[in-house]
């Protein structure tokens, strides 16, 4: 029986998993409107370097979570 409830919680974790992603998915992008409408705010003269910044996060973030998927 112990083998039947291993099985069990990993599909319970499997099923939840993409609904994890959908819900971090969603706040990052809530995240980057606000940031966005922040700096659109702040004027042009800020925008550059801001807009650098934000990208290599994404990208950054992106990488890891390509990473830790591989492992």
């Amino acid at each position: 029986m112990g083998a039947s409830e291993t099985l069990a919680a990993d599909v319970l974790v499997d099923m939840i998993m993409p609904f994890g992603q959908f819900v971090i998915g969603a706040l990052v992008l809530v995240a980057l409107v606000v940031s966005v409408r922040r700096l659109l705010a702040r004027g042009p003269s800020r925008m550059g370097g801001a807009m650098l910044l934000s990208g290599v996060a994404v990208i950054g973030f992106a990488l890891v979570g390509y990473l830790i998927q591989l492992l």
